[in-house]
């Protein structure tokens, strides 16, 4: 199993899953402080430092196929690309590849996020509760509440994210003779992300407002796009405001993508030992 002959469908869906669940639950608490801050009613009135665990749950049911819907959309995508380029590996197949694996994987986060950042400022104390009242506010669209600002903040990260994880992989295995192993590529991806993570902050304060609204009956909506509420946002608490949770996004990146793509890759070389693929 290397770059040349790509990874397989299954193997990738099973790995991304592995990789998506560790990290979720792992760091949980840090992405409770980063929603809290960016919330509208402000860090402490949406919970402090108390009950960082909530909606962890929801996250944890979320996390495995929305992981790996991403790597088994990504990975094949990655394939595809480079069998139209007569093998030819290029940064832009690996942006490619990772935005199709955002559009498919959001199908899946954007719900769980919906039902999980609600939980975590306090607005339900159950997942049951949760889901239900979610349900009864609008059906399965309230569950996409957010979808398209989500997918605009997940194609960009992944467009400067990938690239960078690949060609940082790239050159690390060119320097020393061999292909990087997991530890690695943990660190290829940790540093890739970090970076990302920094430059995306402002879509990801939007997408939050976005997915807290909470609209009175017969009132309208204050956020309804993602420019919309980047210029609210911007004219209301300037650009200190966009760049709210900076901290714990990063470092929530900064860790997870250590811990997640040294699982993901870990786990591919086990399971690819076990000769199934």
């Amino acid at each position: 199993m290397g770059e040349d002959g790509g990874v397989p469908f299954t193997l990738a869906l099973i790995a991304g899953g592995i990789a998506g669940t560790t990290v979720d639950v792992a760091l949980h608490p840090l992405d409770t402080f980063r929603t809290r801050l960016q919330s509208t009613e402000g860090f402490w009135a949406a919970g402090g430092f108390r009950g960082a665990y909530k909606g962890i749950l929801s996250a944890a049911l979320g996390s495995a196929p929305g992981a790996a819907m991403f790597f088994s959309t990504y990975e094949t995508a990655k394939k595809v690309s480079k069998s139209f380029s007569g093998e030819q590996e290029h940064w832009t197949q690996h942006a490619g590849a990772s935005s199709c694996g955002e559009v498919m994987a959001c199908l899946v986060r954007v719900p769980t996020a919906v039902v999980t950042q609600n939980m975590q400022v306090g607005r339900y104390a159950t997942f049951t509760e949760a889901v239900s009242s979610t349900w009864r506010s609008g059906g399965i669209s309230s569950f996409y509440v957010g979808y398209g600002t989500t997918v605009m903040r997940e194609i960009p990260f992944s467009f400067i994210q990938f690239p960078i994880y690949e060609q940082f992989k790239k050159s690390w295995a060119a320097w020393q003779g061999k292909e990087t192993n997991p530890v690695q590529g943990a660190a290829c991806g940790s540093v890739a992300g970090a970076i990302a993570g920094g430059l995306t902050t402002p879509l990801d304060v939007a997408k939050t407002r976005i997915m807290l609204e909470k609209v009175e009956d017969g009132a309208a909506k204050r956020y309804t796009g993602t420019v919309q509420t980047l210029k609210i946002i911007h004219a209301e608490e300037g650009a200190a405001g966009l760049f709210k949770g900076l901290s714990p996004r990063v470092t929530w990146i900064t860790i997870g993508g250590f811990i997640f793509f040294g699982a993901y890759e870990g786990a591919q070389k086990v399971l690819f030992k076990t000769g199934l693929w």
